[in-house]
């Protein structure tokens, strides 16, 4: 190695930010390791890289002690005096013994640890810049597929859309272009891992925070969302400006703000509610479509008997009791949901 090897590292230095002294470090902890491994040694060495020209001189360590049990390790006094009459018990003796074609091995095993460095810097870089954005969208280009999990291109880093984050009947193609939803980033020794998502409620909300500048600028705040992916979400918002409509907000000018957000989750329904401290308004509201005659609430249970017409209750139950399901946990009470002809039975019942 030479000093046109330290103005490289300089450069890494600044153009990378790596420390030139880590890197240094790092190649003389390598270099004993190619040391031992070419030479076939156990013997204790150290390298040392001169910081200004880059010449590498290996020397060997031994312990000075009155009797040697092990000539790799250990030095006699007598032999350390003869090196120099200063060594007392208990000293450590270096002496090179820098092989003559050493300078080969150092700048082949110098390379090796800085492209290493600079590939696990670059992952550290890339680690930082996703970690801190969990939780957001990202668009990215579908990439390959393997196994059921669908490979994303994000441009410095590749994500991975795992079949439980997909959703149910969308088809994913090579080149496509899609938004997902950062899960979760994870170290690991290949560099991060990326998780996303398609099914997650956080990515209608998000895509309502890009598409609606109300919500963006926090006058019109999502107070709860509720989804099944693929078919169906319910969203409760809320409007800090008595003067601004939350729900007219989300929805926008000929549905035009809440039909992109369709668009994109491939004609997932939405249905947009306004949100309401009263949990009796809540609560009728979070089942629309259905109509509501009135909801029964037990406060101490954090339950409600909503009562609707007769030939609204299949629309509020919903298919497979998906509209009732929603409700409930978008306003996070258990509804109980009954028709009028049913409550009124009961009432007589009761009565009785």
């Amino acid at each position: 190695m030479n000093g046109e090897f330290i103005e490289a590292l300089d450069q890494i230095e600044k153009e990378k930010g790596i420390a030139k002294d880590i890197l240094i470090d790092a190649i003389e902890a390598a270099l004993i390791s190619a040391y031992k491994r070419n030479y076939g040694t156990s013997q204790n060495v150290k390298v040392y890289i001169n910081r200004e020209n880059g010449e590498v001189r290996v020397f060997s360590v031994k312990n000075v002690v009155e009797t040697v049990e092990n000539e790799l390790l250990e030095i006699s006094l007598e032999d350390a005096r003869e090196i120099d009459s200063n060594y007392e018990v208990g000293d450590v003796v270096e002496k090179e013994v820098t092989p003559k074609n050493f300078g080969r091995i150092a700048a082949q095993t110098a390379k090796q640890v800085v492209v290493q460095r600079i590939r696990e810097a670059e992952r550290g870089i890339i680690f930082d810049e996703f970690v801190n954005r969990e939780s957001e969208i990202v668009t990215g280009i579908v990439q390959r597929i393997s196994k059921g999990n669908v490979f994303i291109n994000l441009g410095r880093a590749e994500a991975i859309l795992t079949p439980s984050e997909q959703m149910p009947g969308e088809v994913y193609k090579h080149n496509d272009r899609i938004k997902t939803y950062i899960v979760e980033v994870k170290k690991t020794t290949k560099g991060p891992q990326i998780l996303v998502s398609r099914t997650h409620p956080g990515l209608v909300k998000r895509l309502f925070e890009l598409e609606v500048p109300e919500i963006h600028d926090g006058i019109v705040e999502i107070k709860s969302i509720s989804r099944e992916a693929g078919s169906r979400t319910k969203i409760a918002v809320y409007s800090h400006d008595e003067n601004v409509d939350p729900v007219g907000a989300c929805v926008g000018h000929k549905g035009a703000r809440v039909q992109a957000i369709v668009d994109e989750l491939k004609g997932e329904k939405i249905d947009i509610i306004k949100w309401n401290d009263n949990p009796e308004a809540l609560i009728a509201s979070a089942l629309s479509p259905s109509k509501v005659i009135k909801v029964i609430v037990k406060e101490s249970e954090k339950t409600a008997l909503v009562v609707v017409p007769d030939y609204q209750l299949s629309l509020a139950i919903g298919k497979e009791g998906q509209n009732a399901r929603l409700a409930a946990k978008l306003t996070n009470w258990k509804i109980d949901i009954k028709s009028e002809s049913q409550y009124e039975e009961s009432m007589k019942e009761i009565e009785e």
